[in-house]
């Protein structure tokens, strides 16, 4: 790793996901300097509030010790993770996109090839964690169909529709999956879906801004929505309550200009009501089959793939 490199991981492990100041420093001088700023008496650049970089300084400082970034670095090592930085490769394309507020370095287990596959190829597939048959039946049918074009099926490995997607991207060939969670690889969140995420790693990838031994929290699950966002080139709910945090993903991708896709569902059901929502808002395309997936970002390319509907009159499918 460059001194830049070493920087980078320095500052991901001492910022929160989505730090303004921190992205602002690194656009305006570079990693190292912003590093050398946190216990530096140095006044801030101008591009920064003289109040937020005085907080910045006080919240970063006291978690930087040359001690805690060997931890990370040795817990890393013993992991297998690969830290990936915006001039290496394996950098996720799209993520760039999201300026200073796209994430300083990232963890990664797995196949770091998925990871740089291009923009076109990536579809995020998010929605309720309490999902319904319905909504698991849909995410699992998309998600088989998308990983046989083939596409790599980007979700946050959470229950209900994330874990659909992930499990039907597994099951087929040649399909490839990302994971993107909120807390450290060490320990993959939830605990329900340790074995689903051990094999994502073993085909595809999972991957984190976070360093081992950060711990999820509610912000941090706010923050990852904006990478899996970013790092596809659409974004697909499948099924969402209200108030729903896939509402959130959606709207970072529609704030990127990212196209988003809503399945519709009954009417009676609240699970479908925040899909019926961003249809109503008009953030989303209505999306019945894979073939209007490819066509949110692209042409449609006929294929027994694409022409299959994504509500199938057989059963739903076995879950893995």
């Amino acid at each position: 790793m460059t001194d830049n490199d070493d920087a980078r991981v320095a500052l991901a492990v001492v910022s929160e996901p989505g730090d303004r100041v921190t992205g602002t420093l690194l656009a305006a001088v570079g990693a190292a300097e912003t590093l050398r700023l946190i216990t530096s008496e140095t006044p801030l650049p101008a591009v920064v509030d003289p109040v937020e970089g005085g907080l910045w300084r006080g919240r970063l400082a006291s978690r930087l010790t040359a001690a805690s970034v060997d931890r990370v670095r040795e817990h890393s090592d013993r992991l297998g993770l690969r830290i990936i930085t915006p001039d290496a490769a394996g950098w996720p394309e799209g993520l760039s996109d999201l300026g200073v507020l796209a994430p300083v370095a990232l963890w990664a287990k797995g196949d770091i090839g998925v990871l740089s596959s291009s923009l076109g190829s990536r579809v995020t597939i998010v929605g309720a964690r309490a999902a319904t048959g319905y909504g698991e039946h849909v995410a699992t049918e998309l998600a088989r169909d998308l990983a046989e074009l083939p596409r790599v099926v980007v979700s946050g490995g959470a229950y209900g529709i994330d874990g659909a997607a992930h499990r039907a991207a597994l099951a087929t060939r040649p399909g490839a999956t990302i994971a993107i969670l909120a807390g450290g690889l060490d320990r993959y969140y939830p605990a329900g879906h340790q074995e689903l995420l051990s094999r994502v790693a073993e085909s595809g990838v999972v991957a984190s801004e976070l360093p081992p031994g950060a711990a999820p929290t509610r912000w941090r699950f706010l923050q990852r929505n904006r990478l899996l966002a970013a790092i596809s080139a659409s974004t697909v709910v499948v099924e969402a309550g209200y108030r729903s945090g896939s509402l959130n993903t959606a709207a970072h991708a529609h704030a990127l200009g990212r196209p988003v896709g809503a399945v519709p569902g009954p009417i009676t059901s609240a699970a479908s009501a925040g899909c019926h929502r961003l249809l109503h808002e008009r953030i989303a395309t209505v999306i019945t089959s894979t073939t209007d997936i490819t066509n949110l970002s692209e042409p449609a390319t006929p294929s027994a793939a694409t022409l299959r509907p994504a509500i199938s009159v057989r059963p739903p499918a076995q879950t893995l």
